[in-house]
């Protein structure tokens, strides 16, 4: 495991103000079950399908259309419970939350509120090498999507899209354990990662697949330290919520704006209304959306269409069993065995994608320098042209293939760049390119040692310099390297040249 302190959070101070606040968030994630079909229906959860392709009979509320659990999404969400070390509730139950919005055909969403099937967890945030926070999971429960209304395809229309109505989202709720802007994009980053890794939410933020609800709070010094001591939440002061973030970099601007906004209110005498509030990314502030509801709000209710759901332990102990290897695990390893730093390894285990197109180059070959070679070279070729490593036109095989062919000193550095560039852009078998293009190194001890002698005959003034400052003894090499086409082997011509001046 990897070794870390756990730094208590420091809270962020707003500049401006006229005394000292704290600054308290929560966040709701929502994140989208990766499954086929949806959470009560066989229909498809293909993103970009033509609108209302994707809508079963009972996604549209049909009369006499009842739910059907999908198990797997069941397996996903407690797949998910168990990669953030939370409880998994072998009794869960769905109740009816009711409000109506016209892309909620039923008029009501599943979801759950009493019973959740996720109980309590946490997740490791690294803010700095060697330096962790904790945020405690209070729950993951399975809920509905709701459909999307669109009211930009006409100036006196809005039309209603139901491909999402249905589909499986987990809500991860947390606790309000998270105290600035960075940290709150620190804690979604590292839990998109998790999610990833478990295959359990594509984390696409793009496509509404992941998406936060932020909940910012400001409060005196010492307050937090008193709900912590109670866990009563009215020592955080009133909260609002920042609805809808799909963005790492609008989440620590709407933070912090809204912060401000709070701050500037209480400083005046005034008092913070719990409400819904959006960002406006183009203005930089946020605005009021609606009230915040409160459960009773949404009139809350065991679903009379669904029997509680009861798992046994051996079915979560099997999926426990066949867990993938997470990214702490995974960088802690790769430091372990292939002697990376820690900004390497993080780097290398950001996602699932670039920690096994690394482990399968640096496998049975110097990993720090194949950890070099796929940070520097191939990740910013593919970040220079805006590529994927899925994408990559260097294969896995041919970076091990120039690594060889480093190692054997058969090609320089410089060469072994040239030859990455052959590849990225002709491809073929880095050896056989080698060799047909003349780019191996000249390591015959004989023909380097004529053209050192020739090099240190012709300049016997330099010869003298050198003598006297061995550091200048590097012009014979460049000179040696340079008549040679830039293949003969700098080490052997360093080793000749020392000996040839005596040094």
């Amino acid at each position: 495991m990897l070794d870390l302190a756990f730094e208590a959070p420091k809270p962020k101070v707003i500049a401006g103000a006229k005394s000292d606040w704290e600054l308290v968030i929560g966040m709701e994630i929502h994140a989208q079950v990766s499954s086929n079909a949806k959470l009560f229906s066989g229909a498809s959860t293909l993103f970009g399908a033509e609108p209302n392709s994707n809508v079963a009979f009972v996604d549209a509320a049909m009369p006499g259309m009842l739910p059907v659990i999908n198990e797997f999404c069941v397996e996903q969400a407690v797949r998910t419970g168990l990669g953030l070390k939370a409880q998994i509730n072998l009794f869960s139950a769905f109740d009816r939350k009711n409000y109506f919005y016209p892309d909620l055909p039923q008029g009501y969403q599943i979801s759950q509120l009493y019973h959740p099937i996720v109980g309590e967890g946490e997740v490791l945030v690294e803010m700095s090498p060697g330096v962790a926070r904790l945020v405690r999971i209070e729950r993951i429960h399975l809920e509905q999507d709701a459909g999307k209304s669109i009211h930009d395809m006409d100036p006196t229309m809005s039309f209603v899209d139901l491909n999402r109505t249905g589909v499986a989202l987990m809500e991860i709720v947390s606790r309000p354990d998270i105290r600035g802007p960075e940290e709150a994009a620190a804690y979604v980053t590292k839990l998109r990662q998790i999610l990833r890794y478990l295959g359990t939410c594509d984390g696409n933020m793009q496509n509404g697949n992941l998406r936060a609800d932020v909940n910012v709070s400001v409060c005196r010094p010492g307050q937090y330290e008193k709900y912590q001591a109670t866990q009563d939440f009215s020592h955080l002061g009133t909260r609002c919520e920042l609805k809808n973030m799909n963005s790492m970099r609008f989440i620590q601007l709407a933070i912090d704006y809204e912060a401000r906004r709070q701050i500037a209110i209480l400083e005046d005498g005034g008092s913070i209304t719990q409400e819904t509030r959006l960002y406006d990314p183009d203005k930089n502030e946020t605005r009021s959306m609606r009230s915040k509801e409160e459960a009773h709000d949404y009139r809350y209710f065991p679903c009379p269409d669904l029997l509680p759901l009861e798992i046994e332990q051996g079915w979560v102990d099997h999926i426990r069993d066949t867990m993938p290897e997470l990214p702490d695990a995974k960088k802690a390893r790769f430091m372990g065995d292939f002697g990376l730093t820690d900004y390497d390894a993080n780097v290398l285990t950001a996602d699932l994608d670039s920690s096994s197109f690394f482990e399968t180059v640096a496998q049975g070959r110097d990993g720090k320098q194949a950890a070099n070679w796929v940070i520097n070279e191939l990740f910013g070729r593919l970040n220079k042209e805006g590529k994927a490593i899925a994408d990559s036109p260097v294969s896995t095989a041919q970076l091990g293939g120039v690594l060889d062919l480093l190692a054997s000193s058969e090609i320089s550095g410089k060469m072994a760049k040239d030859l990455f560039e052959i590849l990225w852009t002709e491809g073929g078998d880095p050896a056989e390119i080698a060799a047909a293009r003349g780019m191996k190194q000249v390591t015959d001890t004989g023909a380097i040692e004529a053209a050192v002698d020739e090099i240190i005959a012709a300049n016997p003034a330099q010869v003298e310099k050198a003598k006297a400052n061995p550091k200048l003894a590097g012009w014979f090499t460049g000179q040696v390297i340079k008549a040679s086409g830039g293949k003969a082997n700098p080490a052997l011509v360093n080793e000749l040249v020392a000996r040839k001046l005596g040094l």
